[in-house]
């Protein structure tokens, strides 16, 4: 057990290396970490190191999923929730068939059976390398919130086509009105399960006497009791987490206190870069324990099979995303929709962006060794191998030509109506105005009596008084002050700290309260810096 623990904290250490090298190289750090896991599963110590998919599927998909659903923004899912539903459900139908038919025709003794089981294992995309890689490269926003909407639903719906898949190879029977109508009922009564358990937490954080440690172990223990308790009656855990989130992230401000919201957001940032990290780095340390696995099958033929697979996966996504646009401009001359004329640039790259992941792998592991009856498993060494190369494809070849591409189309953001750098100075003004107006209703009698009343009074007279001038500048105007003064008020930040640093060193003064403006200091430089890295972003 000690070795083990010791293994993964090595495995933790290679990640944040491998990690400041993708950053380094500019690249998304899924990539890099595949590659790395590529590479140290030839290294002795790291060769047997193998994926539990129980592990995956009860300990890393919960907490992921949730902090997903967490970090959606209502907006817009609803606005683009035609095309997110869309891909979620019957695009990952459409794939699992069209994998179904061309696995059964190119594997001698390949039932269809036994495709839909592939094609329900390799259908999900998975959005973090994509998102990451967008992010990277400043691609529109509406696209980014469609591939993480999507990726909300769609290992909820490969989830349920494997399962069912998984029976009639099993049992040797399938029964499509049978099939269907449980169908409805797993999705149906997971989100319902969710949305109980979500109800319950939100009661909890209400009504009882928690504190901002209790309130954050709390959201961590959230996501799995909504996973086990819809597995536990045999529904979707992945919908009931979804659908759990979402509900509870649209109650955030009710739910958490203030305190809990910026320490939280700490917590589960870290969390969820390690989980990630690890199963991306697990991925590719499966290659030996995969290609060990393939038996009798020549491992030529097995690599051959992975190829063809992959390409009509690639394909299959490219032609639903393209075929999705003429859909869209003719549904628009009869009912509304969310964008009437897509073009072919932003349904091209929301193809590209189809990388497989952890959910894929985790799936096909968890395809049992043996039948009911007792014989082997029919072709699962085949069909572990090949999700292996499609994963393998996907992401690294698509992930590292996904920024080619998106420089290559030259894809403008047609929905952002105003730039982000005059949002935020339309907010800002907007709260100054509004902040000035409530002081004035309510207490402008007060302030010749309270000193501090007066300075509130002042800053925020002066910081509208700049709003409304940097509005009527011009952008690079605007940024070059913008630059200038955070340049500028990172110098007094720093001086502060050699300040109070210098005072901790007096006896007189309490090391906890200058820890406190320490930390106090450190917030500050978190908001400038934050607000120049969006603003370096847009440029």
């Amino acid at each position: 057990m000690q070795g083990i623990f010791i293994q993964y904290i090595y495995l933790i250490l290679i990640i944040l290396g491998l990690v400041m090298i993708a950053d380094q190289l500019r690249l998304a750090y899924p990539i890099v970490l595949v590659l790395g896991g590529l590479a140290l599963s030839f290294i002795a110590q790291f060769s047997n190191i193998i994926i539990n998919p129980e592990i995956v599927f009860l300990m890393f998909l919960p907490p992921l999923l949730y902090e997903a659903a967490w970090q959606v923004s209502w907006k817009e899912f609803r606005k683009w929730r035609g095309l997110i539903i869309g891909f979620a459900f019957p695009i990952v139908i459409l794939t699992s068939c069209v994998i179904a038919v061309v696995s059964s025709a190119i594997i001698p003794g390949f039932t269809l059976a036994l495709g839909f089981l592939l094609g329900g294992i390799i259908s999900p995309p998975d959005a973090v390398s994509a998102t990451t890689i967008m992010r990277q490269v400043n691609a529109p926003k509406s696209l980014v919130s469609i591939v993480e909407g999507e990726s909300l639903l769609n290992d909820a719906s490969s989830l349920i086509v494997f399962r069912f898949a998984l029976a009639a190879v099993l049992t040797g029977q399938f029964q499509f009105h049978q099939a269907a109508v449980n169908f409805v009922l797993v999705i149906l009564i997971g989100i319902l399960i969710g949305l109980v358990v979500g109800l319950i937490f939100y009661g909890i954080h209400r009504l009882l006497p928690t504190t901002s440690s209790i309130e954050i172990v709390l959201t961590l223990v959230t996501p799995y009791c909504m996973y086990y308790f819809a597995e536990h009656f045999h529904v979707s855990g992945v919908l009931a987490v979804v659908s759990g989130g979402l509900l509870l992230s649209s109650k955030r401000n009710s739910l958490l206190s203030y305190r809990s919201r910026v320490e939280g957001l700490n917590v589960w940032n870290n969390l969820v870069f390690v989980l990630n990290g690890l199963i991306f780095l697990l991925i590719g340390l499966e290659l030996p324990f995969v290609t060990r696995q393939l038996g009798n099958i020549s491992l030529s033929s097995a690599v051959w099979y992975g190829l063809i697979i992959a390409f009509v996966l690639i394909v299959t996504r490219l032609l639903c995303t393209l075929g999705t646009s003429v859909l869209m401009r003719v549904m628009s001359r009869f009912i509304p929709v969310s964008d009437p004329n897509p073009g072919w640039r932003g349904p091209l790259i929301f193809g590209w962006a189809g990388m497989r992941g952890v959910v894929s792998l985790a799936s096909a592991l968890s395809i049992p060794i043996l039948t009911q009856a007792g014989q082997p498993f029919p072709y699962r060494d085949l069909i572990l191998f090949i999700t292996f190369i499609v994963i393998l494809i996907t992401l690294v070849f698509q992930g590292l030509t996904l920024p080619w591409l998106i420089s290559k189309v030259n894809l403008k953001d047609r929905f952002t109506l105003i730039s982000q750098q005059h949002q935020e100075i339309i907010i800002q003004k907007k709260l100054a105005v509004a902040s000035l107006r409530f002081l004035e209703e309510k207490y402008g009698g007060e302030r010749a009596r309270n000193e501090h009343l007066d300075n509130l009074f002042s800053k925020l007279e002066i910081d509208l008084k700049f709003f409304d001038r940097e509005l009527s500048e011009s952008n690079l105007a605007w940024q070059n002050s913008l630059k200038g003064y955070q340049s500028i008020y990172l110098e007094v930040l720093e001086g502060r700290r050699e300040l109070l640093n210098k005072m901790n060193r007096r006896a007189e003064f309490d090391e906890e309260l200058i820890r406190k403006y320490l930390l106090l200091t450190d917030v500050e430089e978190f908001k400038v810096r934050e607000i120049g890295s969006q603003e370096s972003g847009t440029e």
